[in-house]
């Protein structure tokens, strides 16, 4: 069965909701940089690729980490990755 994009998309929401509250995640913007929305520093951000590479039992190298900057990229890189792996 594949992965659609609103599922991947309430998956990184359901990361993001481990390192902010919840209230910040409402007007999350698409496509706008996590770090720029939500006062991420670099740790936060290697905690949402652990977290998504744990969720998804999916290796992500790190020169791949600067595609996971917005909602969008985010979506945009594991849509494939994950839809591979049926």
């Amino acid at each position: 069965m594949a992965v659609e994009a609103p599922e991947i998309r309430k998956a990184i929401i359901g990361v993001l909701e481990d390192l902010v509250d919840g209230d910040e995640l409402d007007n999350l913007k698409d496509d706008v940089p996590f770090r720029e929305q939500l006062e991420l520093d670099s740790m936060d951000m290697l905690d949402v690729v652990l977290g998504l590479r744990k969720l998804y039992s999916l290796p992500i190298p790190e020169a791949d980490y600067p595609q996971l900057q917005t909602m969008n990229s985010t979506i945009e890189y594991l849509l494939p990755l994950l839809n591979k792996q049926d």
